[in-house]
């Protein structure tokens, strides 16, 4: 007997009818239709967000706060202080390179931070990415000079540890909101002439 495309059917189990709750007592799905009795999930439309934790802080938000959290946003500096210039035996200017190939930094795609703690009695020309105030003072108070170098590495546009806003800042040193403090709209009138001021 020959066989057709209407002879054609489907495994056993492989398509099931949908299943239609709230049609009444006997099909066992009636009355609630299966969502419960009452609360947020038994609404239309309820229900919560994903990650939702009742309102309680949410583990996305909560891991910073735990151990173990790094921020891979961080640039990760490499430090240098003013002992290791000391102890550093070289011909002309400290670059990172001359830094790199004596084993003080990891590698040329960090940025290079000098910091003063140590003593210096060389005089020497440091280029770095950043000093510190102390480093920069004890580096020209020997008869050395400074050079700060551009960054180019990747986490130059890296998230910075703060959110807040200078005028923010600025508005927090002016007691806005606090008792006997200006309010909001006064503190900004005050910074509008204030900033007025300097350019007449």
């Amino acid at each position: 007997m020959p066989i057709s495309l209407d002879d054609l059917r489907p495994d056993a189990g492989a398509k099931t009818s949908r299943r239609r709750v709230g049609r009444g007592h006997g099909s066992g799905r009636g009355k609630t239709a299966g969502r419960g009795t009452k609360g947020q999930n038994a609404r239309s439309g309820g229900g919560v967000r994903l990650g939702f934790e009742g309102g309680q802080l949410p583990i996305q938000r909560r891991l910073p706060y735990k151990r173990g959290f790094t921020n891979r946003l961080k640039a990760p500096w490499e430090v240098v202080n003013l002992a290791q210039l000391e102890e550093l035996e070289f011909d002309g200017a400290v670059t990172p390179e001359v830094l790199h190939e004596a084993g003080i930094t990891r590698g040329l795609e960090f940025p290079v931070k000098i910091l003063g703690n140590g003593e210096l009695s060389k005089t020497v020309t440091v280029h770095a990415h950043a000093f510190s105030k102390s480093a920069q003072a004890a580096i020209e108070g020997a008869g050395g000079t400074v050079e700060t170098l551009e960054r180019t590495d990747q986490w130059t546009s890296a998230r910075p540890r703060s959110r807040r806003l200078p005028l923010n800042r600025e508005l927090k040193q002016m007691r806005v909101g606090k008792v006997g403090g200006p309010s909001r709209r006064e503190a900004l009138e005050q910074l509008k002439q204030r900033d007025e001021a300097k350019e007449a």
